[in-house]
């Protein structure tokens, strides 16, 4: 028989091998209650490089699960946006009751400092800037500092710019007045894209756990609020997912009443069979990884020290770049998740050749 600690570590490395992780990290520290965990995905391509999530998890599979997946997707979001980086991601499970967090964050900072440069950190959710200082005084390889600034409003103008391309691509229209938005989740990247929205002229339907999100929602934009249960019937043109993931399954699927998934969420798929689900359906599915990309450009070119300029530009080239995947699905009758993973995935392919290249060139001159 085998006992249940190591069936658990059994599922752990086969979690590992499906999603092709390179390695995966753990650090405690009982004196700030620090239990992290660093999932790296690639660094064929540079340094691996995503945000760090502060949350409450039931369990240590849940939050082994959650850095394990949220890893690939950040792999794959650097190789389509072109940058130097492979992908992580960080988890931290939240004390419980009272806790010192600038301690918390301290002790994570010397957590990264010890991977010497694999991992560069950021903020993502139930994170913020204030923590990133405290981590930058521990190590060099973090971003989203008080220099560098808040990723959340890149990601929602590359959402936002997304949305627009979607909507172009499946109603014909170059305008968003009009448009209906079921927006699930209003969060910091959530409320700024249904801000983007309300003042192109869309019309909002939201809904999030927090009942003073939505009231600031529905008195600043007009937006109709409904119960978190109810958003996937709305009868919208785009349904944009900006909260948590593995919100489009077997059971929301069937539910959904509009045209359009386009949202700043990572991991929207429960299953990567369900994009072809929504191809089925002739639901035009815009990859999370691809459409929430602006956050990353802006974590990683900041970290570059670019050109404010240069980073916008990019930002601003997200809606190009799903155009041509949506057109490319098309002439391929394929799902686009599956045609963007299959890119990424060539990218990174290419990027592990190369790096294969390079050591049997430096093995030959010795």
């Amino acid at each position: 028989m085998i006992p249940s600690r190591c069936k658990e570590d059994l599922v752990m490395f086969a979690q590992m091998e499906s999603a092709g992780l390179e390695d995966l990290h753990f650090a405690t520290d009982p004196n700030t209650g620090l239990r992290a965990i660093i999932a790296i995905h690639s660094t064929v391509r540079g340094p691996a490089i995503g945000g760090c999530r502060l949350i409450a998890y039931a369990s240590d599979a849940d939050a082994i699960t959650d850095a394990i997946r949220l890893a690939r997707g950040m792999s794959y979001k650097a190789a389509l946006a072109g940058l130097p980086h492979g992908g992580a991601k960080a988890v931290i499970m939240q004390p419980a009751g009272d806790y010192d967090r600038r301690a918390l964050m301290v002790a994570f900072g010397q957590f990264i400092d010890k991977l010497g440069g694999r991992y560069i950190t950021a903020m993502d959710s139930g994170t913020q800037v204030q923590d990133m200082d405290a981590i930058a005084t521990r190590t060099h390889w973090v971003s989203c500092t008080s220099r560098t600034g808040n990723p959340s409003p890149s990601t929602a103008l590359g959402v936002f710019e997304g949305i627009g391309s979607a909507v172009r691509h499946k109603l014909g229209r170059h305008s968003l007045c009009g448009i209906r938005v079921a927006l699930q989740g209003l969060g910091h990247v959530g409320f700024e894209v249904a801000r983007l929205l309300h003042e192109a002229g869309a019309q909002l339907t939201v809904c999030d756990l927090d009942e003073q999100r939505c009231a600031r929602a529905v008195q600043a934009f007009g937006a109709r609020r409904v119960d978190p249960g109810d958003i996937y019937g709305v009868e919208a043109d785009v349904f944009s997912p900006c909260g948590l993931g593995a919100v489009l399954n077997d059971d929301s699927i069937p539910k959904l009443r509009s045209g359009i998934i386009a949202g700043s969420a990572n991991n929207q798929l429960a299953e990567e069979r369900h994009g072809e689900m929504l191809h089925q359906r002739g639901i035009l599915y815009a990859p999370d990884y691809l459409i929430n990309a602006g956050g990353l450009v802006f974590v990683a070119l900041n970290h570059a020290r670019a050109p404010a300029q240069d980073i916008s530009a990019k930002v601003h080239q997200i809606g190009a770049e799903l155009q041509a995947l949506f057109r490319q699905a098309d002439a391929l009758d394929t799902a686009t998740s599956l045609l963007a993973d299959q890119r990424a995935e060539t990218i990174i392919a290419a990027g592990v050749q190369t790096a294969g290249e390079c050591r049997e060139s430096a093995a030959n001159t010795q």
